[in-house]
């Protein structure tokens, strides 16, 4: 676990020296103040956890920098320290946000017991703030809808995953499978459940940005770093953190994950200092990793950290008898969600559905579902009601009067080139784009992410 730091702000140095030695011997980190001023300078570029804070200060006194602290990081746990034992003034602070108070001549057992209940009050807190917020709603395979022998296959691989101590666990599959719920059960699932699960996105993350993101700065790391900021990888201290597409994170990043699986600590940019954590590792990934270490691009050392246990999640298409459960699944969210009222869907679509591809997967099959209920009525689904896409005479349409050339051409430029041409015709609208190729908006936001097409960059 992060350690948990205690700042002390008092301006007589006898007293801030006691405790200091106290504090460390208890095995916490310490860091000093003797005004109102150094100590908020201290919160914005220290961050600490706990601030046993002296109520008669010179200049600024204890409530205007309670109130100020508190301002600056509402996680933040205020202790006072009074020399009076004045009801009114216990009320204040309290009424202002401390924890607790203690009065002068100070009895560190009693102070290293009030820091212990109101660290264990603050994870608490936290706790239960994130189950609300966060969890609400996703617990174990509650959202997942599978009836296929191999994802009940892959559902008890999960549990069973989950419930051991696997630093890292590494899922596999096409681009809208679902292996982002699945990393979530191995969260529910296992012991870290009532603690964070922080997930990224490496390809919506830019390559300049994902240090930051990850692990954080120190004040001062770059221009506009102005007070110390705590990464996702703090965030997530005690629970699991999920790396979405970490085929696309780069090699020094890598590095970095690599360091964190081996030895648990990394560190915040600028910083001279290990932070420690513990974070399990879900990473998910749609590309051929033993092909990206062959070309360079993926540390082979890093492959075999993550790829201790692995979850394979197939396609929808190799897994039809999910296909028409999923549907239904979807009519339901989307009969509360837009207030319809969709009974059935017709045999023409059911049929349609079964012979679909559906190479977006799960993903593609809720945006068709969504779809119909935004643009149908009635209390059923039609083949009206369908994308044009996805009918059986509308897949494969050449475009009007082209000739391929006697050298060939590659597919997947040709892809690319009317994905780009599409969106500069449009000035970059999504939805215009689609209707121009074709597709559905969420089709085309695949194809946008596949090719790295960025609309502000055409």
């Amino acid at each position: 676990m992060t350690e948990t730091r205690i700042l002390v702000v008092d301006d007589e140095h006898l007293i801030r020296w006691t405790l200091q030695k106290n504090l460390e011997k208890a095995g916490y980190g310490v860091l000093l103040a003797e005004t109102g001023e150094d100590a908020l300078k201290k919160i914005g570029e220290e961050a600490p956890d706990v601030v046993l804070l002296d109520i008669n200060l010179p200049g600024m006194n204890g409530f205007e920098v309670l109130e100020k602290a508190l301002e600056m990081d509402q996680t933040l746990i205020p202790i006072m320290i009074t020399a009076y034992d004045d009801l009114d003034r216990v009320v204040k602070a309290i009424k202002l946000g401390a924890f607790d108070y203690m009065v002068k001549p100070l009895d560190f057992k009693k102070v290293n017991l009030s820091i212990d209940k109101a660290l264990e009050t603050h994870r608490l807190k936290k706790e239960v703030r994130h189950l609300r917020q966060e969890r609400r709603g996703k617990a174990g395979f509650s959202n997942i809808i599978a009836v296929s022998p191999v994802m009940r296959q892959i559902m008890e691989m999960t549990e069973k995953v989950a419930m051991t101590e696997a630093a890292t666990v590494l899922i596999q599959g096409e681009s809208g499978t679902g292996k982002e719920m699945i990393a979530q059960a191995v969260h529910d699932l296992s012991r870290r459940s009532n603690m964070p699960f922080v997930a990224l996105t490496c390809p919506g993350v830019a390559e300049h940005l994902m240090e930051n993101e990850l692990c954080g700065h120190e004040k001062g790391a770059y221009t506009d770093a102005g007070v110390l900021k705590k990464g996702l990888l703090e965030v997530a201290d005690g629970g699991s953190m999920f790396l979405d597409e970490i085929g696309d994170m780069s090699l020094g990043m890598q590095a970095r994950i690599l360091r964190l699986i081996e030895q648990k600590t990394f560190r915040r940019m600028g910083g001279v200092k290990d932070v420690r954590v513990d974070v399990r590792i879900v990473a998910a990934t749609n590309k051929d990793l033993r092909r990206m270490i062959f070309e360079g691009s993926f540390r082979e050392d890093l492959f075999y950290r993550i790829n201790v246990v692995t979850l394979f999640i197939p396609a929808l298409r190799e897994r039809r008898e999910d296909i028409l459960p999923l549907a239904n699944h979807f009519i339901d969210r989307y009969n509360k969600e837009f207030h319809k009222a969709v009974r059935k869907i017709s045999k023409e679509v059911e049929h349609l559905f079964m012979i679909y591809d559906w190479p977006g997967n799960v993903r593609e099959l809720k945006n068709v579902i969504e779809r119909a209920m935004i643009l149908g009525d009635g209390d059923s689904l039609l083949l009206g009601h369908m994308p044009r896409e996805i009918m059986p005479g509308n897949r494969e349409q050449p475009a009007a009067g082209f000739d391929l050339p006697p050298e060939g051409i590659s597919m997947e430029k040709l892809e690319e080139s009317l994905v780009r041409k599409a969106l500069a015709m449009t000035g970059g609208n999504q939805t215009k784009s689609a209707v121009l190729l074709g597709i559905s908006r969420d089709s085309l936001r695949y194809r946008m992410q596949k090719f790295g097409i960025e609309t502000a960059r055409l």
